[in-house]
């Protein structure tokens, strides 16, 4: 029974490890003050209480967490051992489709937002209220949630007996499949068709939302 994942990482050369410590590590507090800064200055600024701003600040928040989710080990692993136990592999795992899984329907919610907005100005305050952007919000949270729980699903009943080393930097759901001490081929074709399947939605939804608009200009 597996109760730890080994991350082969990214480099095993000390002057590599270090480059990549000190560009990660500045490209993450970037992140995280640029995000907090976009919510901070929508929160304070009432002429910023739109439904574009709101969108905006929860995307925001939604990114931030996500880059948490792996960026602050991945950081601290060049300098000490690459090792998860199982049960915070399957967390990091569920938060990564949990997060990334909402921030593609909050990007569709924003598109889709600027098409009301540009295309149909007159309809954009009646259809844009307060609680209509909630309703967004809160389905791009539950649509994430769905999404993790579904790929999640894949893996918890897998029987893992070695090996248990990732080559990878995080637990990434096609990798540790690939551990199970059984076929896993469907398997793996499933939960690449999964995730697939809403980032090819999400990128259709984007590109129609968008050309319209600029069709409009």
């Amino acid at each position: 029974m597996v109760i730890e994942i080994i991350f082969l990482g990214l480099s095993n050369f000390q002057e590599l490890q270090i480059f990549l410590f000190v560009f990660f590590f500045v490209f993450y507090v970037g992140i995280v003050l640029g995000d907090l800064l976009i919510v901070i200055t929508v929160a304070s600024d009432s002429h910023l209480h739109s439904p574009m701003y709101f969108l905006l600040a929860n995307i925001s928040v939604i990114d931030l967490c996500l880059s948490s989710v792996t960026a602050p080990k991945m950081i601290a692993d060049f300098f000490s051992k690459r090792i998860i136990s199982f049960k915070g592999c399957l967390g990091q795992m569920f938060l990564l489709h949990f997060f990334g899984g909402s921030e593609l329907v909050i990007l569709i919610a924003m598109a889709f937002d600027r098409y009301v907005a540009i295309c149909k100005p007159l309809h954009y305050t009646t259809t844009r209220c307060g609680s209509v952007c909630v309703g967004i919000v809160v389905a791009a949270w539950g649509t994430g949630f769905l999404h993790s729980v579904s790929q999640l699903a894949f893996v918890v009943n897998l029987p893992f007996c070695g090996p248990n080393e990732v080559d990878s930097f995080y637990c990434d759901l096609p990798r540790v499949i690939k551990l199970a001490c059984t076929d896993t081929h469907r398997l793996y074709i499933m939960v690449i068709a999964n995730s697939g399947v809403l980032i090819v939605c999400s990128f259709v939804l984007l590109v129609i939302s968008y050309t319209v608009i600029l069709v409009t200009i």
